[in-house]
């Protein structure tokens, strides 16, 4: 699919947006390809653990973000990546410097709120179930808000046909982000 090595695929939503099943999709058409999961880079955090969509969770979401960002940069040097993980557009410049990358795809995907709620509240074996904080979540990446309309995914098609429109916007260049372009205000 593409020749470019370094592509950096951010795969992101809010729960139950469908990242996980995509970005599985999405990295097995790349090659070669690396599939990071945010949410293991949450789990290394044993003593001191905050819920990461409470306010005081702020300091130790950044760092989080940070390091896996920081992964996601190194593992580029070799491989595409698909990061799969709540990067919300509050984050993408912290992301990005901390990833030392110029430029990442960034994808939102953003299926109806009531889609999202139920897959949450309908999903088994995964640690997060609050609808409340789902909710406050999903209203978080109204893309009105941040301006990057262009990166959104309604998400309501299965996650290979998703994935697969993806690697066309990646191919075409539509959901490129770049730090200090026109998106990066």
């Amino acid at each position: 699919m593409m020749d470019r090595m370094g592509e950096v695929i951010v795969v992101t939503g809010p729960p139950g947006a469908g990242k996980s099943a995509v970005s599985k999709h999405l990295s097995s058409l790349l090659r070669p390809s690396a599939h990071v999961a945010g949410d293991v880079f949450f789990g290394f955090v044993r003593n001191g653990y905050i819920d990461p969509w409470l306010k005081e969770a702020r300091d130790q979401n950044e760092l989080v973000t940070e390091a896996a960002a920081s992964a996601v940069g190194r593992l580029a040097r070799r491989f595409h990546v698909v990061y799969d993980g709540v990067v919300g557009p509050w984050y993408l410049k912290r992301f990005l410097s901390a990833s030392g990358l110029e430029a990442v795809h960034y994808a939102m995907l953003l299926p109806p709120l009531t889609v999202c709620l139920q897959r949450v509240a309908t999903r088994a074996n995964h640690g997060f179930t609050d609808l409340d904080a789902a909710e406050h979540m999903w209203r978080d990446f109204d893309p009105s808000v941040h301006g990057l309309g262009r990166h959104v995914l309604a998400a309501m098609a299965p996650p290979a046909e998703i994935a697969q429109c993806l690697a066309r916007h990646i191919t075409d260049g539509t959901m490129r982000y770049e730090r200090h372009g026109a998106d990066a205000s």
